[in-house]
Parts: structure tokens; sequence; C-alpha cells
């Protein structure tokens, strides 16, 4: 989903995949991220806490481990991923499996960390699709919006 000029209204580039652990979020979060990859223009990232989905992902996206950076807390997850935007200007998505984990997210922080996500994407016109291990009706508010897929 961009945005386009013509247009006044916000579309969301941001979609989340909640449910909770073992609903099957990774499968979807795999099987969109694989379409998109057959018609993509730009480049596709797609960041996870490990290698074991290497071999379900079309070889067009780029499987990023993040725990191989040493990240430890959500500031530097954030610096992670403007990294990442800023080493490619064909970046079209960031698909962020086991978010939670990967992005260091508490109740605390979940909604500053989705703010700049948001940030973000308007910016550099990135799309981010998040598999997140709470259901809907536990997600703040303002972060509800974003839900794509409840399972």
């Amino acid at each position: 989903m961009k945005r386009c000029a013509h247009h006044k209204e916000e579309i969301t580039m941001i979609r989340i995949i909640s449910g909770e652990k073992g609903k099957g979020k990774t499968k979807i979060l795999i099987e969109q991220v694989n379409t998109e990859a057959k018609a993509a223009h730009g480049s596709i990232v797609y960041l996870d806490k490990s290698n074991k989905h290497m071999y379900e992902l079309s070889n067009k996206i780029r499987l990023v481990n993040v725990l191989d950076y040493y990240i430890e807390n959500h500031n530097e997850f954030l610096g992670f991923i403007s990294g990442v935007i800023s080493c490619d200007h064909d970046l079209q998505s960031v698909y962020l499996d086991s978010f939670l984990k990967i992005a260091y997210i508490n109740n605390d922080n979940l909604i500053e960390v989705m703010n700049k996500l948001d940030k973000l994407s308007s910016h550099f016109n990135v799309d981010f699709v998040i598999s997140l291990s709470m259901n809907k009706d536990q997600l703040p508010e303002s972060i509800q919006k974003y839900v794509a897929v409840s399972l």
C-alpha cells in the first residue's frame, strides 16, 4: 500500500499480524512476503530472530538474523531499522517476525516504537509488516488501527 501524491488521505504503510504464540502468524508473514517478492520493484528485507525460515523465503528476499547484531534495547533496534533503510534506497518493505523479541518491546515502549516506525514508513516510503504475539484487544487503541490480520 503506497501513498499517492494526489490523495489527501493517509494510507497506513504498517500492517500487523496479531495473535497468540502458535497461531500461525509466521506462516502468513512468509506467504505475504513471498507473494510480494514475485511482483516487487524494490528490495525486501525479512528480519527474524534466527535463520530458521531461510529456505521458505524467496531468494529475492534478504533474511537478516537480528540477534547477530547484539541489539540490547528498543532504541538500538530503531537505530538498526534506520540503518537498514539508509543502506538501501530501493527498499520497498521490511517484514518483522517475532517483533516483540527482536525489537525489545514491552508495555512501556510499544507505542513509542510504533510511532517511530510510522514516521520512518512515511518519510522513506517503506512498508512494515509485523508479526506480533498479542491479541488485537490486548494492544493499545492507537496501535489497533495497524492490525491487518487478527488470529
